[in-house]
């Protein structure tokens, strides 16, 4: 099986994801009263924020709902309003901590610097999670094939990957490299290309974790109101969430089994999600299975929990260990052949093993045709011909799909620097070779 490295262009899959209700009670968003003072109080002193419709955005709960709260705020004394109208802002009342409430929001400080969005219960989100299960996910061959793109493939390899994705189950796409195993894992993730809610932060017992990220999760829309529309239609969904293209996480040989634990952090007291739970809902792509510092057995031993039970456990700062729902894909790609680095029992539990082969010489020229088309390099029949016939026969005529880009971007590199045409030579080809592989000599030190 083969596949050419190249650019991938988004997917389309129809999204049936149901949004999560915008609470219409403080009841109804599962914390305690005090808890959400105590947000809101370290809020208004960390931001300075004196309209309510500035803190409902803050806070993320609807305006009425952070109205209550200040209104319950200024009965226990802790908010006061400043008896100043705000002309610029539909006429909104200001209001200011007193002494009384700046004395609870540095108190509220010091047990947790977390201010901001109101957490999700994690109750509440596991309804969510099952609502937006990528399990759920049906792709067709087309929606599949928009994915990769333009990626050459051979139809055997789309039948595997097909029941692959959407089982939602774990993959492993092994073979040589230079093939693309990573491409194809990043047109998965194009190919599903639907939507999610993914929550700013979650509670549980009382502790908050940090699960939005930028960094992974790619924000859609936002859900604010503006004060001046006529229409208010932060409702849509409850804006503890953030409308996000489903997540994909891709981590290589930098992957440490800490990353999959909570993250403490002492000064702030609050605790970051770790990479699967940011994943959930999209993909987890462990790339260059083997190059990490753990062994690949180690690594797969700890997802035997997750990819057999749709769980994982993970604990607090304290010991304490709970658990919280495993929804993702989960690839795994390697250059190793799997016998070499599994045991029987580990092999049993990846769902899918796909093997990702070099082209064959058909492949092999329509790849290196395509790239050459692409980068507005010539294609030569002298010089085709010199590659095919001379230089792969000294490496078996074993072809690889990062070659057609590596030797025409060489070729382009010394014309460039030589200040010719963009032409395709043998003796372009020879140089361009040479830089593709290493000759086996002893170094005298």
């Amino acid at each position: 099986m083969n596949v050419a490295a190249n650019q991938l262009s988004e997917g389309s899959v129809t999204s049936n994801v149901t949004a999560p209700p915008s609470p219409r009670s403080l009841a109804d968003t599962g914390l305690t009263l005090v808890m959400m003072r105590d947000i809101l109080l370290k809020t208004m002193f960390r931001t300075n924020l004196d309209l309510v419709s500035s803190i409902s955005r803050s806070i993320c709960l609807p305006v009425p709902l952070t109205q209550e709260l200040v209104d319950l705020a200024r009965t226990q004394k802790m908010i006061e309003a400043t008896g100043t109208l705000h002309a610029t802002s539909g006429n909104e009342m200001g209001y200011q901590l007193t002494d009384g409430g700046k004395a609870r929001a540095l108190d509220a400080l010091s047990q947790s610097e977390y201010y901001g969005a109101m957490p999700l219960p994690l109750e509440q989100y596991k309804v969510q999670i099952k609502r937006q299960s990528v399990r759920d996910i049906r792709l067709n061959k087309d929606q599949l094939m928009a994915g990769m793109g333009h990626l050459i493939l051979p139809p055997d390899l789309i039948d595997n990957l097909g029941p692959a994705v959407t089982s939602g189950r774990s993959i492993l796409l092994y073979g040589p490299p230079g093939n693309g195993k990573s491409s194809i894992s990043h047109g998965i993730r194009a190919a599903l290309g639907d939507k999610v809610y993914v929550p700013r932060s979650i509670e549980y017992s009382g502790q908050i974790i940090s699960v939005y990220d930028p960094i992974v999760h790619s924000a859609a829309e936002a859900n604010f109101d503006d004060p001046s529309a006529l229409r208010r239609t932060s409702n849509k969904y409850d804006n503890r969430y953030v409308y996000c293209e489903r997540p994909s996480v891709i981590t290589g040989g930098e992957l440490s089994l800490d990353m999959l634990d909570l993250t403490y952090n002492p000064t702030a007291r609050t605790y970051q999600a770790p990479l699967q739970l940011k994943a959930t809902g999209g993909i987890f792509i462990i790339d260059d299975l083997g190059r990490q510092a753990e062994p690949p057995q180690k690594i797969v031993n700890r997802w035997i929990v997750p990819l057999e039970e749709s769980r994982d456990i993970l604990a607090l700062q304290s010991g304490e260990k709970f658990t919280v729902p495993f929804d993702t894909l989960v690839i795994f790609s390697t250059n190793f052949h799997p016998n070499d680095i599994f045991d029987g029992a580990a092999l049993r539990r990846i769902f899918f093993k796909i093997k990702i082969d070099g082209p064959s010489q058909e492949n092999f020229l329509k790849i290196f045709a395509m790239v050459a088309r692409k980068k507005k390099m010539p294609l030569d029949e002298r010089a085709l011909m010199y590659l095919m016939k001379v230089k792969f026969p000294t490496i078996n005529d074993l072809y690889a799909n990062y070659m057609p880009v590596f030797l025409i971007d060489q070729m382009i590199s010394v014309c460039d620097f030589e200040n010719i045409p963009y032409q395709m030579t043998p003796e372009l080809i020879d140089r361009a070779w040479d830089n593709m592989f290493v000759r086996q000599e002893h170094i005298a030190h």
